[in-house]
């Protein structure tokens, strides 16, 4: 696996051990082998999907601070990015993949199986369905990206993080459709041009102290 330790270098500060980079061989077989039935991603080449696939989920978990994260929502898996990396980098973290295509479902189950991910979820339905929060969301390459930012945002629980895996052209968008959030600047992605990790917490709002009691005018003694 000296591959693929040195195409995952630059999207890592700490090194996989053996065993993760065991798993992710097996998830790349995996998805060789069922993307030439259907169709999961349209990066065929393995050493394109390691980056591409592989590499950014896992820059994106470090940027994120998965390792300090108990929970994670992957909305819109698909063929299981960022998900799957990220629950093999954290293997305490529990994550749920949120996917509506019953073959990806397939898929992603296949996946959890064969790599043992005992921390892995897969949730066959549409994210508006789950009633469920979540200290980190993520969301990378959704259809109807504009009409999922809100709902990908209502998973976010108290002091959570919404992790958006976008094109730098979609930044405005995130911030104008949630403006309850607040944004870190837009963080480059290793070995790309366009596409950024975009990372927002929900504003905490303040709450007035309660002066009534304070102001109440004395009680005269009966």
């Amino acid at each position: 696996m000296p591959e693929l330790t040195e195409l995952l270098q630059p999207f890592l500060t700490h090194a996989l051990s053996t065993g993760q980079l065991r798993q992710l061989q097996t998830y790349l077989d995996l998805l060789l082998k069922w993307n030439a039935k259907i169709s999961l991603t349209a990066v065929r080449e393995p050493e394109e999907i390691i980056q591409r696939h592989f590499g950014e989920s896992v820059f994106a978990g470090e940027q994120a601070g998965v390792v300090e994260a108990s929970t994670l929502i992957d909305v819109g898996s698909g063929a299981g990015f960022p998900g799957i990396p990220m629950a093999i980098l954290v293997p305490q973290m529990q994550v749920t993949l949120i996917e509506s295509q019953q073959k990806k479902v397939a898929f992603l189950r296949e996946v959890a199986r064969a790599l043992a991910l005992k921390n892995v979820n897969v949730y066959a339905g549409r994210a508006e369905q789950l009633q469920l929060k979540s200290q980190i969301v993520t969301m990378r390459a959704v259809e109807k990206f504009q009409r999922s930012l809100p709902i990908a945002a209502s998973l976010v629980g108290a002091d959570g993080k919404l992790t958006l895996m976008i094109g730098a052209s979609q930044a405005e968008t995130a911030l104008q459709a949630l403006p309850e959030f607040v944004w870190t600047d837009p963080i480059a992605i290793p070995k790309s041009r366009e596409r950024i990790l975009l990372i927002g917490k929900r504003k905490q709002i303040r709450r007035q102290p309660d002066l009534s009691q304070r102001f109440q005018e004395p009680q005269e003694p009966s």
